[in-house]
């Protein structure tokens, strides 16, 4: 295997169109260095449900989907119990009838799922499908290795995700905070009343019309400044 994920996720990210294309990267690089696969899903627990963060070319999308209504799968079985499950031909599999059945219909008749070690998050898995029976027996080793390395990718790329989040998070609120100062100003230069007032007679406007104080502060600023407010400021 001489290609290996990018240690260096941020750069990655730079080039990439963000964190779905990186890890839709990942998946891609499964299918070309497993012997046998030729397709690849990330199965993650976030808010307390299973979701596939990514899915390679060629992954019919109710693969992963079918498990996670069904509660069942091998993908479900790896992510929550932190053991890898193989099913080499689906065709004479007993243990998800009801998702076998539907991969079957796509043409899938091997799946290797794989435990992933993703912190903060409890239920991870690499989802690797064959389309002939045991077709991903000579890959489990790649497979394996291949696991590890995507454990590191899947943390980093959740990491860089918080982090987009917490700043998004951070720029919302100054921004809030500085159309309601303004409000507050406006208010109190009309009606010549303190700070403190000012701001209590805007909460009550707030409570009265049913809108939160950021949007009912920023159509106060928008009409002033003859911009239209879109209710986001």
């Amino acid at each position: 295997m001489t290609s290996e994920i990018p240690d260096t996720l941020d750069r990655a990210m730079a080039r990439s169109q963000g964190l779905d294309t990186l890890l839709r990267d990942v998946t891609d690089r499964a299918v070309a260095q497993v012997p046998g696969a030729a397709a690849c899903s990330i199965t993650v627990r976030r808010s307390d449900r299973l979701m596939t963060l990514a899915g390679s070319a060629g992954l019919p999308s109710g693969l992963d989907l079918r498990q996670y209504e069904n509660g069942s799968g091998p993908c479900v079985d790896a992510a929550e119990t932190e053991s890898p499950r193989y099913a080499a031909d689906l065709a004479t599999e007993t243990r998800w009838p009801a998702y076998t059945q539907y991969a079957l219909a796509t043409g899938v008749r091997c799946v290797l799922a794989l435990p992933l070690a993703v912190e903060g998050e409890t239920g991870a898995a690499l989802n690797l499908y064959g389309l002939e029976p045991d077709s991903l027996a000579d890959g489990r080793d790649a497979a394996r290795a291949f696991a590890e390395r995507a454990a590191a990718a899947v943390n980093e790329a959740l990491r860089i995700e918080r982090q987009q989040a917490s700043a998004a998070d951070v720029r919302t609120a100054l921004l809030s905070r500085s159309v309601i100062d303004q409000a507050v100003g406006m208010i109190m230069a009309r009606e010549r009343i303190d700070a403190h007032r000012a701001m209590e007679r805007l909460r009550r406007a707030s409570q009265h019309r049913n809108v939160k104080l950021r949007d009912l502060c920023g159509e106060l600023v928008a009409r002033a400044s003859g911009a239209p407010s879109d209710g986001r400021q």
